[in-house]
């Protein structure tokens, strides 16, 4: 195993940082709201396709309909082409895009501002020359300009995207780690076998070594969360008691990773060994530094099998876009799925090693 381990974590963190980090921005996830629907509007809607950095995933129909797909993460910009477009071109007057970018993640955000302002400058430049039959100056005023609206996070703090996510990450291993030891330091210790010898039930057996991590979790998050939110002024803009819910299901989540691993190993190296190999992925693919939208898809696919990628989408939501159950039900069932079904593979793990 421990062979197995240091040949397979260099390769595997040689593919995860050569294909999970990038920094260019590309495709991200765009909603329209097309209020012209005339020729000039499809125009400009085909410029930022022709960008390559958004990419239209769907039509609104209000601005309700753009705060639910930025709250939920559906999308991460916005397009808002007013009524009269068309008509302001048709007249020679100055028309307006509005461009609205989901703040949370100040690195693509910063990004997508700068090329949706460079869009609509060559969109502009391009009608203004044609109209004058001639280039177009620097200093020319072009009949077209981009109001570009940060939403959640307009001063792009970096410690409001990575203090939610640090709260995440800190759970899961702390929480993973300390139980990942637990059957097994039984093992070596020689006590195992005194506790397959009494009445107790291997489900009770794990149940009871779960229970005093629940109670480490809860406190760990108490702790971190008091820190972040009074040290590093990151106020929590949701439901506190929601956030407190969801953690405890994640808690519960983390713990469960960590027992699986333990029926796995057969002494504390091991464990440790797979602890860190689970920790990796979990930094790199869950979203925790680098925006999902820049990984290839199957990256992303793998990244949805790590629960703490749907802990950070409940984290950063309740922290910054204060949405609630109704936004993350999704996530809500993806957790509690991981954690039933990690659970009975720890127990029917447990279960064939005591037979």
């Amino acid at each position: 195993m421990s062979l197995a381990m240091a040949v397979g974590i260099p390769l595997l963190m040689l593919f995860l940082f050569g294909y999970g980090i990038n920094t260019d921005i590309r495709h991200l996830p765009t909603i329209v709201w097309d209020q012209s629907f005339s020729e000039e509007s499809q125009n400009v809607i085909q410029c930022f396709i022709n960008s390559t950095y958004f990419s239209i995933q769907g039509q609104a129909q209000s601005y309700d309909d753009i705060r639910k797909a930025l709250a939920t993460g559906r999308s991460r910009v916005a397009i808002v082409i007013p009524p009269d477009y068309s008509l302001r071109l048709q007249n020679g007057q100055r028309a307006a895009v509005e461009v609205l970018i989901d703040g949370s993640e100040p690195q693509s955000t910063q990004q997508a501002m700068h090329v949706a302002q460079g869009v609509i400058h060559s969109r502009g430049a391009s009608l203004f020359g044609r109209k004058l039959g001639k280039e177009v100056a620097l200093d020319e005023v072009l009949p077209l300009e981009a109001e570009v609206g940060v939403w959640y996070n307009p001063e792009l703090k970096t410690h409001l995207f990575t203090i939610p996510a640090l709260i995440g990450l800190i759970m899961q291993n702390v929480t993973m780690t300390l139980t990942a030891f637990a059957l097994v330091r039984e093992k070596e210790r020689g006590t195992m076998e005194q506790l397959i010898c009494t009445p107790i039930r291997p489900a009770e057996l794990i149940l009871g070594k779960l229970i005093p991590y629940v109670v480490v979790g809860m406190v760990t998050f108490a702790l971190v969360l008091a820190a972040g939110t009074y040290w590093f002024a990151v106020p929590v803009r949701g439901s506190l008691s929601l956030l407190v819910s969801l953690a405890f299901l994640f808690i519960l989540t983390s713990l469960s990773i960590g027992m699986l691993m333990s029926t796995f190993s057969e002494n504390q190296l091991q464990a440790m060994q797979m602890a860190f190999a689970f920790i990796l992925p979990s930094i790199l693919l869950s979203g925790f530094v680098f925006p999902r939208e820049t990984m290839p898809p199957f990256i992303r696919i793998l990244g949805n099998f790590i629960p703490l990628t749907d802990f950070l989408v409940i984290l950063r939501g309740i922290f910054l876009k204060e949405v609630g159950f109704d936004y993350l039900y999704g996530e809500v069932l993806t957790l509690t799925g991981f954690t039933a079904l990690l659970f009975t593979l720890a127990l029917l793990r447990f279960r064939k090693r005591v037979s």
